[in-house]
């Protein structure tokens, strides 16, 4: 599988929301899997300053994970094949 990172602006987020879109990526992730198609949501980081969110997930395809965004109802302005270099 690949990791693709997700761009959001989320400026005026408020947490709950911020945590209700990360649960939406996960449980969608989830139901996805239940259906087939081999998607992971990995991690967010979230800079509160300018309200820019950058998501990593793991999936076969960026159509998957485009899919898994549009369907979870959680906007994003970039998707892109990225390198996760966690230790």
């Amino acid at each position: 599988m690949r990791v693709f990172m997700v761009e959001r602006s989320l400026g005026g987020i408020s947490m709950d929301g911020l945590t209700g879109a990360q649960k939406a990526a996960i449980s969608t992730a989830a139901a996805m899997r239940g259906e087939g198609t081999d998607i992971r949501y990995i991690r967010s980081t979230f800079l509160p300053e300018d309200g820019r969110c950058i998501c990593l997930f793991e999936a076969e395809t960026e159509t998957d994970v485009g899919r898994l965004n549009d369907t979870a109802g959680i906007p994003y302005d970039r998707l892109v094949a990225a390198l996760d270099l966690a230790p």
